[in-house]
């Protein structure tokens, strides 16, 4: 009797040192540092608050090359994480590397989502030639026009609330950097013009806006793309040529020439419009600034874009209480995207993006209207983040515009190394 009470005693005990619940540990991927790292590290730890029966375990790893690199190696091996942010401009080559898992509706509604609650372009982006989903979309990020007002006052380019108008065409763009220039603009349209980014997502938005297409049916620059392209890179030039634009610029003196007051203009990405928020509230901005959609130049209205997603590892063993949960997390971050947005995006998940609490955030407001228009990097592996198309910016675009190539064989050249890619 006395060993029973024993034995009993210990079950008991044993049974008190249980959870009350099966905790999901999620092993979480992302490459975001800076201000979008900040912002996702605390929608973690609000995510591991409120879901006492999940805890993401979030390292964060280098961009770029190094972040894929990891990823292909890791899914080699069988060790990839539960769920990770991805590019989706790198999504064909994540889909040639076999390397991303379908998500299929059945996982977003255990998300509590549905494709239908996102723009289109992202969904597109996210899927692959089937239509099968890769990726859940969770912003739309691209370059956009910040302003600096006080080179245009009294000018037709402001109109009575002191927003930008008057721009609806090349020629009108130009005017306005002319007018820059002769009210003391030592940059009237800063862009990163010595970085590969900067270059590529600056021709890439120029081309779009003629029609133009960059890769179709795996043939560079086909047909009278090759002219648009080479006009793309002649307009870049002209802006070199009247002193426009700022000389092989890095990415950081780029942004600086317009917070100092020098560039009228700046063409870089929403992710930018912390800084200036920041600054402006600080009161070390030193002028009215405002930021928009990139004008229609070329006669069609498109953006260069791309999008922070999540996506799950191919291969990754995963119970079906485990993939639960980690659609339970992308739900949740998909719903809480607001924060997110504070960093300068637009959020992919529509019943946010056109939220009233959405709706009075400034200049994000403003300049949604492209998430309608977002123009993707085409469906190539050799497109995307860090990709050849990039090389090909800071190799051969930026050296053209600097004068050492003329446009037309710099589109040439172009076309000729990123076909070899394609071989």
């Amino acid at each position: 009797m006395k060993y029973l009470k024993t034995l009993l005693a210990a079950g008991a005990m044993s049974l008190a040192s249980l959870p009350a619940f099966a905790q999901q540990d999620i092993t979480w991927w992302d490459f975001l540092s800076g201000g979008d790292g900040v912002r996702m590290k605390a929608l973690i730890a609000r995510f591991n608050e409120e879901h006492p029966d999940i805890k993401i375990n979030g390292t964060t790893l280098e961009w770029g090359v190094p972040f894929y690199t990891k990823v292909r190696t890791s899914v080699a091996v069988g060790q990839g994480p539960d769920v990770m942010t991805y590019h989706l401009s790198r999504m064909p080559l994540g889909l040639e590397e076999n390397v991303l898992d379908v998500i299929s509706d059945d996982d977003l509604a255990a998300a509590g989502l549905s494709k239908d609650d996102f723009f289109p372009a992202a969904i597109a982006a996210a899927s692959d030639a089937d239509g099968k989903l890769h990726a859940v979309p969770f912003d739309i990020h691209a370059i956009v026009l910040y302003v600096n007002k006080s080179y245009f006052e009294g000018s037709r380019f402001l109109d009575d609330q002191g927003n930008l108008t008057g721009i609806e065409s090349l020629a009108d763009f130009e005017e306005a950097l002319a007018l820059a220039k002769e009210n003391g603009s030592e940059a009237p349209v800063s862009y990163a013009t010595g970085d590969d980014g900067g270059t590529y997502r600056v021709f890439f938005t120029l081309l779009k806006q003629q029609g133009g297409e960059l890769i179709t049916d795996g043939e560079v620059l086909a047909g009278d793309n090759l002219d648009k392209a080479a006009n793309a890179i002649e307009i870049m030039t002209n802006w070199h040529k009247q002193g426009w634009q700022p000389e092989q610029a890095e990415y950081e003196a780029s942004v600086a020439l317009f917070t100092s007051g020098k560039a009228a203009f700046h063409m870089n990405g929403v992710w930018e419009v912390p800084t200036m928020v920041d600054m402006a509230e600080k009161r070390t901005l030193g002028f009215d600034w405002g930021a928009v959609q990139i004008p229609t130049l070329l006669g069609t209205t498109a953006t260069w874009a791309d999008s922070h997603a999540f996506a799950i590892p191919q291969g990754t063993e995963m119970s079906p209480e485990k993939r639960a949960a980690v659609m339970t997390a992308i739900g949740w971050m998909e719903k809480n995207s607001i924060s997110w947005a504070g960093a300068g995006h637009i959020p992919a998940y529509k019943p946010v993006a056109t939220s009233d609490e959405f709706g009075e955030m400034e200049p994000n407001a403003t300049y949604s209207s492209l998430a309608e228009t977002a123009a993707y990097d085409p469906r190539s592996p050799i497109a995307g983040v860090a990709s050849p198309v990039y090389d090909a910016a800071i190799n051969i675009i930026s050296p053209a515009m600097h004068g050492y190539l003329e446009p037309a064989q710099a589109a040439q050249q172009m076309k000729d190394e990123l076909q070899s890619k394609l071989q």
